[in-house]
C-alpha cells in the first residue's frame, strides 16, 4: 500500500531530541510533521515546560499518547518490579503506546507511513543499532528510523547551547542537577548505582519516593527483589542509603554504571 509519509519526531524532553524536531520540521515542513511524546505520568514538571516551550517555537502543537498507569502501577500488574536490567515500564507506557499510535492512527486509520526521528548521539550508536532493529522487526511492516544527530549533524553540534542562546529557552533543570538521562523525574528504575547515588545527593525526596516503592513492593509480593544488583543479588534502596550515609555519598557519585538508560532516555 502505498502511504503518505509523515515524519515524526520522538520527543524525549532533552536537548537532542528537540533539537532533531527543529530540524525535521525546517526539512520538511510543519504539515508534514509530528511532535510525538508518550507521557508516563512520571516526569520532572519542568521537563513538560521545556517542552511546550520548544513546540512553542518550532510552531507545532505536541502529539501525546498516555497509558494512564504510572511505571509504579504497572509494576504491580505485571507483578515484576522493574531493575537496571528490565524495565516493564518503558514497554507498557512507551513502546505499546508507541506502536498503537504507528498502526492504527497513522496507517490503518490516516493512510500515513510515518519515518520516526530520534535525539541519539554518536557515543550512543548501540542504542540506535537496537532500536533500527526493533522498528524493522517488530510492527506489522518495517518502520524506517533515522538518528540525525549520528548520521547528519557534525559531532561538535552543540545542541544545548543552540537552544539556550539562540532560542532563548532554558533547559530543563534535570541537566543542572548533573543527571545524564532524566526519565521520571529522577526515578528511572533502569538508573545503576552512579544514578541513584546522584539521586540521593540532589534530589533526596525523590530517592525517598523510589525507596518506599521499592519497599512496599517487596511487601506486597513478598519477593526479595529490589531495583539495583549487587554480585547478581538484589540490593535495596534503603540498603544503599544506609550505605551511602556511613560512607559519605561523594565516593559513590564516581561509580561508573554499566546500564544504560531505557527507550524512555532523556536526549
Amino acid at each position: 500500500m502505498n502511504r503518505k509519509p509523515v515524519h515524526v519526531a520522538m520527543f524525549s524532553g532533552g536537548a537532542s531530541s528537540a533539537y532533531v524536531a527543529y530540524q525535521m520540521v525546517q526539512a520538511h515542513g510543519k504539515e508534514n510533521c509530528i511532535l510525538f511524546f508518550t507521557n508516563t505520568l512520571w516526569e520532572d514538571e519542568d521537563n513538560y515546560r521545556f517542552m511546550y516551550e520548544v513546540a512553542d517555537y518550532i510552531g507545532i502543537d505536541i502529539t501525546e499518547r498516555i497509558d494512564g498507569r504510572t511505571p509504579e502501577e504497572v509494576f504491580y500488574d505485571v507483578r515484576f518490579l522493574g531493575n537496571s536490567r528490565l524495565a516493564k515500564c518503558s514497554e507498557e507506557l512507551k513502546v505499546k503506546q508507541t506502536m498503537i499510535f504507528i498502526e492504527d492512527e497513522l496507517r490503518n486509520e490516516q493512510g500515513l507511513e510515518p519515518i520516526l526521528y530520534f535525539g541519539i548521539g554518536p557515543h550512543e550508536t548501540h542504542r540506535a543499532d537496537n532500536l533500527r532493529s526493533f522498528y524493522e522487526h517488530f510492527p506489522i511492516e518495517p518502520v524506517e528510523t533515522r538518528f540525525p544527530m549520528i548520521e547528519t549533524f557534525k559531532e561538535d553540534m552543540n545542541a544545548k547551547r543552540i537552544i539556550e542562546e539562540d532560542w532563548g529557552i532554558k533547559l530543563p533543570r534535570m541537566y543542572d542537577l548533573g543527571f545524564s538521562h532524566a526519565n521520571c523525574a529522577g526515578r528511572c528504575v533502569r538508573g545503576g548505582f552512579q544514578h541513584y547515588a546522584q539521586l540521593f545527593h540532589v534530589w533526596p525526596d525523590q530517592y525517598a519516593k523510589q525507596e518506599e516503592m521499592e519497599e512496599n513492593f517487596r511487601r506486597h509480593f513478598d519477593k526479595e527483589v529490589s531495583i539495583l544488583k549487587k554480585d547478581s543479588k538484589p540490593y535495596t534502596l534503603k540498603e544503599y542509603r544506609l550505605r551511602m550515609e556511613e560512607e559519605g555519598v561523594h565516593t559513590f557519585l564516581k561509580q561508573i554504571d554499566d546500564t544504560v538508560p531505557c527507550v524512555c532516555s532523556f536526549s
